[in-house]
Protein backbone atom coordinates (compact mmCIF):
# COMPACT_ATOMS: atom_id res chain seq x y z
CA UNK A 1 0.00 0.00 0.00
CA UNK A 2 1.85 3.57 -1.00
CA UNK A 3 0.12 6.43 1.25
CA UNK A 4 0.74 9.97 0.72
CA UNK A 5 1.73 11.91 3.84
CA UNK A 6 0.67 15.92 4.45
CA UNK A 7 1.54 17.49 7.17
CA UNK A 8 1.57 21.89 7.21
CA UNK A 9 0.68 22.11 11.16
CA UNK A 10 4.58 23.73 12.03
CA UNK A 11 6.98 25.66 10.19
CA UNK A 12 8.12 22.38 8.21
CA UNK A 13 6.05 21.75 5.12
CA UNK A 14 6.27 18.09 4.47
CA UNK A 15 5.33 15.61 1.98
CA UNK A 16 6.30 12.18 1.82
CA UNK A 17 5.25 8.81 -0.05
CA UNK A 18 5.34 5.72 2.55
CA UNK A 19 5.03 2.54 1.92
CA UNK A 20 2.69 0.21 4.41
CA UNK A 21 3.02 -3.22 4.92
CA UNK A 22 1.75 -5.51 8.12
CA UNK A 23 5.50 -7.04 8.77
CA UNK A 24 7.47 -5.31 11.67
CA UNK A 25 6.01 -3.08 14.41
CA UNK A 26 6.35 0.19 12.58
CA UNK A 27 5.50 -1.41 9.03
CA UNK A 28 6.41 1.81 7.15
CA UNK A 29 9.03 2.67 4.78
CA UNK A 30 9.57 6.34 3.15
CA UNK A 31 10.04 5.48 -0.18
CA UNK A 32 10.34 9.63 -1.11
CA UNK A 33 9.73 12.98 0.80
CA UNK A 34 10.57 16.61 0.52
CA UNK A 35 10.68 18.73 4.02
CA UNK A 36 11.20 22.35 4.19
CA UNK A 37 11.02 24.63 7.13
CA UNK A 38 9.41 27.81 6.08
CA UNK A 39 6.25 28.82 8.30
CA UNK A 40 5.08 31.47 5.38
CA UNK A 41 5.40 28.98 2.84
CA UNK A 42 2.60 26.15 3.08
CA UNK A 43 0.43 27.00 0.50
CA UNK A 44 3.23 27.94 -1.67
CA UNK A 45 5.10 24.57 -1.79
CA UNK A 46 2.85 21.60 -0.66
CA UNK A 47 1.94 20.49 -3.64
CA UNK A 48 4.90 21.10 -5.59
CA UNK A 49 6.37 18.91 -2.54
CA UNK A 50 3.75 15.88 -2.77
CA UNK A 51 4.45 16.37 -6.31
CA UNK A 52 8.52 16.17 -5.69
CA UNK A 53 8.02 13.13 -3.30
CA UNK A 54 6.09 10.99 -5.65
CA UNK A 55 9.22 11.22 -8.29
CA UNK A 56 11.55 10.71 -5.71
CA UNK A 57 9.44 7.38 -4.90
CA UNK A 58 9.58 6.41 -8.71
CA UNK A 59 5.52 6.71 -8.62
CA UNK A 60 2.80 9.05 -9.94
CA UNK A 61 -0.27 10.19 -7.83
CA UNK A 62 -2.09 8.07 -9.51
CA UNK A 63 -0.40 4.89 -8.25
CA UNK A 64 -1.39 5.70 -4.49
CA UNK A 65 -3.58 4.13 -2.15
CA UNK A 66 -4.33 6.59 0.27
CA UNK A 67 -3.62 9.82 1.57
CA UNK A 68 -2.75 11.04 5.56
CA UNK A 69 -2.56 14.21 6.43
CA UNK A 70 -1.88 16.19 10.29
CA UNK A 71 -5.16 17.91 11.14
CA UNK A 72 -3.00 19.51 13.84
CA UNK A 73 -3.01 21.61 16.29
CA UNK A 74 -1.48 24.15 14.11
CA UNK A 75 -1.56 27.66 13.35
CA UNK A 76 -4.75 28.31 10.99
CA UNK A 77 -3.33 29.61 7.77
CA UNK A 78 -0.73 26.61 7.33
CA UNK A 79 -3.17 23.95 8.96
CA UNK A 80 -5.76 24.88 5.96
CA UNK A 81 -3.05 24.46 3.38
CA UNK A 82 -2.00 20.88 4.17
CA UNK A 83 -5.98 19.82 4.83
CA UNK A 84 -7.07 22.00 1.60
CA UNK A 85 -4.45 20.10 -0.41
CA UNK A 86 -4.91 16.61 0.84
CA UNK A 87 -8.75 16.60 0.78
CA UNK A 88 -9.00 18.24 -2.91
CA UNK A 89 -6.50 15.44 -3.81
CA UNK A 90 -8.36 12.42 -2.11
CA UNK A 91 -11.21 13.59 -4.30
CA UNK A 92 -9.73 14.50 -7.34
CA UNK A 93 -7.89 10.41 -7.57
CA UNK A 94 -11.06 8.78 -5.49
CA UNK A 95 -8.25 8.35 -2.82
CA UNK A 96 -9.38 7.89 1.28
CA UNK A 97 -7.76 10.90 3.17
CA UNK A 98 -7.11 9.95 6.92
CA UNK A 99 -6.65 12.41 9.56
CA UNK A 100 -4.02 12.31 11.85
CA UNK A 101 -3.21 14.48 15.08
CA UNK A 102 -0.33 16.16 14.51
CA UNK A 103 1.43 15.35 17.73
CA UNK A 104 0.65 12.01 17.50
CA UNK A 105 2.57 11.65 14.43
CA UNK A 106 6.03 13.74 16.59
CA UNK A 107 4.96 10.75 19.66
CA UNK A 108 5.58 8.18 16.94
CA UNK A 109 8.80 8.73 15.99
CA UNK A 110 10.65 9.27 19.48
CA UNK A 111 12.84 6.70 19.96
CA UNK A 112 10.58 3.75 23.08
CA UNK A 113 12.67 4.25 26.27
CA UNK A 114 11.35 3.70 30.06
CA UNK A 115 9.67 7.41 30.22
CA UNK A 116 6.92 9.02 29.73
CA UNK A 117 7.47 12.58 27.05
CA UNK A 118 5.73 15.34 25.94
CA UNK A 119 5.32 16.76 22.25
CA UNK A 120 5.36 20.65 22.20
CA UNK A 121 5.22 22.88 19.19
CA UNK A 122 5.47 26.28 18.67
CA UNK A 123 1.55 27.70 18.66
CA UNK A 124 2.86 30.97 18.30
CA UNK A 125 2.01 34.26 20.79
CA UNK A 126 4.46 32.46 22.93
CA UNK A 127 2.49 29.83 23.61
CA UNK A 128 2.60 25.95 23.00
CA UNK A 129 0.20 23.28 21.85
CA UNK A 130 0.82 19.79 23.68
CA UNK A 131 0.21 16.74 25.15
CA UNK A 132 1.14 14.05 26.94
CA UNK A 133 2.25 10.41 26.46
CA UNK A 134 3.54 7.31 28.48
CA UNK A 135 6.56 5.54 27.55
CA UNK A 136 4.90 3.34 25.11
CA UNK A 137 4.30 6.48 22.85
CA UNK A 138 0.04 6.30 23.88
CA UNK A 139 -1.17 9.73 24.18
CA UNK A 140 -1.97 10.40 28.00
CA UNK A 141 -3.46 14.16 28.17
CA UNK A 142 -4.15 16.72 25.60
CA UNK A 143 -3.80 18.12 23.10
CA UNK A 144 -3.99 21.48 24.59
CA UNK A 145 -2.71 25.03 24.04
CA UNK A 146 -1.26 26.78 27.34
CA UNK A 147 1.54 29.28 27.99
CA UNK A 148 4.84 27.37 28.81
CA UNK A 149 5.30 28.73 32.11
CA UNK A 150 2.23 27.58 33.22
CA UNK A 151 2.22 24.06 31.84
CA UNK A 152 2.22 22.43 35.29
CA UNK A 153 4.23 18.36 34.84
CA UNK A 154 6.66 16.35 36.15
CA UNK A 155 7.40 15.06 32.86
CA UNK A 156 11.14 15.88 32.03
CA UNK A 157 11.60 15.63 28.26
CA UNK A 158 9.87 16.31 25.38
CA UNK A 159 9.98 16.15 21.82
CA UNK A 160 8.82 19.24 18.75
CA UNK A 161 9.99 22.38 17.68
CA UNK A 162 8.34 23.75 21.22
CA UNK A 163 10.27 21.99 23.58
CA UNK A 164 13.58 23.67 21.71
CA UNK A 165 12.03 27.19 21.91
CA UNK A 166 10.80 27.23 25.44
CA UNK A 167 13.57 24.84 26.95
CA UNK A 168 14.01 27.09 29.89
CA UNK A 169 10.64 27.86 31.00
CA UNK A 170 9.15 24.31 30.52
CA UNK A 171 12.53 22.54 32.23
CA UNK A 172 12.60 20.24 30.45
CA UNK A 173 15.82 17.97 27.95
CA UNK A 174 14.77 18.19 24.57
CA UNK A 175 14.64 15.21 22.49
CA UNK A 176 14.21 14.18 18.72
CA UNK A 177 12.09 14.71 16.44
CA UNK A 178 11.84 17.83 15.96
CA UNK A 179 8.86 17.99 13.40
CA UNK A 180 6.04 15.36 11.75
CA UNK A 181 8.00 12.88 9.59
CA UNK A 182 5.91 11.46 6.64
CA UNK A 183 6.87 7.94 8.67
CA UNK A 184 5.27 8.81 11.52
CA UNK A 185 2.01 10.43 10.32
CA UNK A 186 1.39 7.24 8.81
CA UNK A 187 2.80 4.97 11.72
CA UNK A 188 -0.49 6.88 13.69
CA UNK A 189 -3.11 5.87 10.58
CA UNK A 190 -1.36 2.09 10.16
CA UNK A 191 -3.53 0.32 11.63
CA UNK A 192 -6.90 2.10 9.83
CA UNK A 193 -4.87 1.99 6.77
CA UNK A 194 -4.72 -2.14 6.67
CA UNK A 195 -8.11 -2.51 7.90
CA UNK A 196 -9.53 -0.20 4.91
CA UNK A 197 -11.40 1.30 7.90
CA UNK A 198 -13.48 4.57 6.79
CA UNK A 199 -12.06 7.98 7.03
CA UNK A 200 -12.85 10.34 10.12
CA UNK A 201 -14.14 13.51 9.22
CA UNK A 202 -11.08 15.76 8.12
CA UNK A 203 -11.63 18.08 11.50
CA UNK A 204 -8.64 20.74 12.28
CA UNK A 205 -7.23 20.95 15.58
CA UNK A 206 -7.52 24.77 15.67
CA UNK A 207 -7.91 24.73 19.85
CA UNK A 208 -8.38 28.76 19.53
CA UNK A 209 -10.09 31.10 17.29
CA UNK A 210 -8.06 32.41 14.27
CA UNK A 211 -6.77 35.73 14.34
CA UNK A 212 -9.15 37.12 11.22
CA UNK A 213 -13.00 37.98 12.05
CA UNK A 214 -15.49 39.10 10.36
CA UNK A 215 -16.07 42.65 9.68
CA UNK A 216 -18.44 43.89 11.98
CA UNK A 217 -21.21 46.37 11.25
CA UNK A 218 -20.80 49.72 9.91
CA UNK A 219 -21.25 52.60 12.42
CA UNK A 220 -24.15 54.42 12.13
CA UNK A 221 -23.64 58.06 11.19
CA UNK A 222 -26.76 60.96 12.01
CA UNK A 223 -26.36 64.32 10.89
CA UNK A 224 -26.18 66.53 13.52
Amino acid sequence: MLVLAIDTSTPAVTAGVVAVGSGDADGVETRGDRVTVDPRAHGELIMPHALAAAEAAGVSLKDLDAIVVGVGPGPFTGLRAGMATAAALGHALGLPVYPVCSLDALAADVVPGDNAFLVLTDARRREVYWAAYDAAGNRTDGPHVQRPADLETGVKVAAGDGALLYTAALDVRPIEPRFPSPAGLVKVARSALLAKEAPAPLTPLYLRRPDAAEPTAPKRVTAP
